[in-house]
């Protein structure tokens, strides 16, 4: 198994990606468990995570509520097209 690479906090976490900031908070959690983080780093790294947990929560919410308010409409189109195939 290859070590991950050190985590960098350059980047924005809302300007990552999902995947990318996936990825960067397992590098975080791996550097906790192998307890290679220094002292003076770990605040920042945790940090960092808390950051990242958040904002992933918060796009799991959104696309949960845009997915709700979709599926009705995809459940009315399919009635309307079940409607026309049955007045054939």
């Amino acid at each position: 198994m290859s070590m991950p690479e050190p985590v960098t906090t350059a980047v924005p976490v809302t300007e990552l990606g999902y995947g990318e900031a996936s990825d960067e908070l397992d590098a975080i959690i791996a550097e906790l468990e192998r307890g290679v983080i220094d002292v003076d780093l770990l605040e920042v790294r945790l940090r960092r995570a808390v950051e990242i947990v958040e904002e992933l929560d918060r796009r799991i919410k959104g696309a949960r509520d845009k997915v709700g308010s979709l599926l009705p409409r995809l459940d009315a189109v399919g009635q309307d097209a079940a409607r026309e195939d049955e007045s054939r």
